[in-house]
């Protein structure tokens, strides 16, 4: 009785945070937060913009900020219109590159779009610094009065006529300064997210030039949907002897993050599925800086500045950057990191604390489903082998209980001769065990280690974009959000929306019965407050995993379920009795009547 107390108390240790935290604080700010964007975008709607009145830009990484610009205003066709551009049409992209800077400031994703909807807006990343939704990199350059103007926020490049940039044709911006110093910009994009920026310099004078690189990612807003704690989005990178680095932007608001100079890395700004980042020269040494602007238009800045060099007179050097720009999908991360050689990549993706655990797992899903087409199966399938790997402990799990089960009546008798002397009742059951050899807390072993494969498997429904939009069967056609369903409208028969909070799908209605069942595998707690924990435990729990993402839910009912026959298998061969039937017919029994 004491394992079966400890496995439901380790469970409900486990998870009572994350529940709680989701179910009383997260569903009503999701709520309002929804309702606060709903408002926003009817104002958008029916707000009358203008241009701005100025085109000044952000502050330039390690500088002197310019003078920071008003409020951005303009709507992104207009701001789309004020430039010349160069657009860009691949497999994975659509967008233009503005030639004032040559900023990548004009981005969507094809294969991403806003609900499960296809027809639904694909997902924009990139915004011109124009509109209130600024987002976008720039490269340039730092020099000196001797080397003239360089290129820089203002610089207009010239690209050649019909120049449009796809997986196959790469685009060459040029511009030569006042000085006759030549820059040549090859721009490329590979079948997904990496462009290759190439900037050859060419120093036609007579006495030599120094400079600087720099880039930047600049964004005006922090994502819509509320912070969680198990996701990071913010700032973040590998930068040098820091190692990786994520900073949170409320941290960034109250002061900059100021890395030491490094050689090799990358540094950027993450989104739950989305990212821009820079990898800049990698033998070059640079400062990178997280920052918080508030002259003018707010925005957040990850940037870097270059270590200066030099070029003599008519000598060239190219200087290569790398950036990505689009979704964290989990092979195209990883094949960047061994493609390019780009140290700890794959940290793009928010893996977490448990990382040799939670990356594993999304690879064994990804197995499955490459397999089955369809990541609901591939959670049964990946469930089934995780029980698989945990079956020996399992086994000494209820052998645990089995032989707890056994002393049981020497056990009782224990209590009745010691009363209330605690201390030598502890001494006589540690005897008892030791005579017995038993081990008490043998069977909390299993539940301990799959504490961790709880949170890792929650991970990986919660953060990898393979997951978002993925359906399973019938109503679910999103795994990574909650059972649309709910009984308050008869499953949708009636014609009204449920509260959040009283929002109970078909598939949390079954984690629970299934939950029910497992607990009812063994004697209810002899003790009243265990037994009205026992009893309702269940009922609490599926409330609460009702707001969680299906596929989560899914598991855990399919787990339960798993349970209920490794158990009674166990059980069976251990020649224990399985209490499931006769607590169950105790549920209708009439309770005697109290003797008076």
């Amino acid at each position: 009785m004491q394992n079966n107390r400890n496995y439901f108390i380790a469970i409900a240790l486990s998870v009572l945070i994350v529940l709680g935290w989701q179910f009383l604080y997260m569903n009503p700010r999701i709520e309002a937060q929804r309702k606060a964007q709903e408002a926003q975008k009817a104002q958008q709607q029916t707000e009358q913009t203008q241009q701005p009145a100025a085109n000044s830009q952000a502050a330039q990484p390690n500088g002197a900020a310019p003078t920071g610009q008003a409020a951005a205003t303009a709507t992104r066709e207009e701001a789309l219109a004020k430039a010349p551009r160069v657009t860009i049409d691949t497999a994975a992209l659509s967008g233009s590159i503005n030639l004032v800077g040559a900023r990548l400031d004009d981005l969507r994703l094809k294969a991403y779009h806003e609900t499960v909807d296809d027809s639904s807006p694909i997902i924009t990343l990139f915004s011109p610094a124009e509109t209130k939704d600024g987002y976008f990199t720039e490269l340039g350059y730092i020099g000196g009065d001797a080397i003239g103007s360089v290129p820089g926020p203002s610089t207009v490049w010239t690209a050649p006529d019909g120049a449009k940039l796809t997986e196959k044709t790469p685009v060459t911006l040029t511009y030569t300064n006042d000085r006759g110093i030549t820059f040549a910009r090859t721009i490329s994009v590979d079948e997904r997210y990496m462009f290759t920026v190439t900037d050859k310099i060419q120093n036609t004078g007579e006495t030599p030039i120094s400079l600087s690189s720099y880039g930047r990612v600049t964004r005006y807003n922090k994502p819509t949907t509320p912070s969680v704690y198990v996701l990071h989005e913010g700032f973040i990178g590998v930068i040098g002897d820091d190692g990786l680095i994520e900073s949170k932007y409320t941290e960034v608001e109250k002061e900059a993050v100021a890395p030491a100079k490094s050689t090799g890395g990358w540094f950027g700004i993450t989104d739950k599925y989305w990212a821009a980042t820079i990898i800049p020269p990698q033998q070059t040494a640079y400062d990178a800086r997280f920052s918080h602007f508030t002259d003018g238009q707010p925005r957040y800045q990850a940037d870097y500045k270059g270590d200066a060099f030099t070029i003599a007179p008519g000598q060239s050097i190219e200087i290569k950057n790398l950036v990505f720009a689009g979704a964290k999908e989990v092979p195209v991360i990883d094949g960047y990191e061994a493609s390019y050689d780009i140290p700890r990549f794959d940290r793009l993706i928010d893996w977490g604390w448990f990382y040799f655990i939670t990356k594993p797992m999304f690879k064994l899903m990804d197995f499955f489903f490459r397999y089955f087409g369809n990541f609901g199966v591939a959670i049964l399938c990946t469930t089934i082998v995780v029980k698989a790997l945990f079956f020996p402990l399992a086994s000494k799990q209820y052998a645990s209980m089995a032989n707890m089960k056994r002393v049981q009546p020497k056990m009782e008798e224990l209590k009745a001769k010691f009363g209330d002397d605690r201390m030598g009742l502890q001494q006589a059951m540690m005897q008892l065990y030791k005579e017995e050899k038993i081990n008490p807390i043998a069977g909390c072993w299993p539940v301990a280690l799959q504490i961790p494969i709880f949170f890792s498997l929650y991970k990986v429904i919660y953060i990898t974009i393979e997951m978002r939009h993925a359906p399973f069967f019938g109503w679910i056609k999103d795994l990574s959000a909650p059972d649309p369903t709910t009984i308050v409208n008869l499953f949708g028969l009636l014609p009204f929306e449920a509260p959040a909070l009283l929002h109970l799908g078909v598939w949390p209605l079954i984690m629970g019965v299934t939950m029910f069942v497992q607990m009812r595998m063994n004697p209810t707690p002899p003790d009243p407050t265990q037994a009205m924990i026992f009893n309702w435990m269940p009922l609490v729990f599926t409330f609460m995993l009702a707001s969680f993402p299906a596929g989560l839910v899914i598991y855990w009912a399919w787990n339960n379920t798993l349970s209920v026959l490794q158990q009674s298998v166990i059980m069976k061969r251990h020649g224990v009795k399985i209490e499931l039937f006769d607590n169950l017919k105790g549920l209708f029994k009439r309770k005697p009547a109290p003797s008076k």
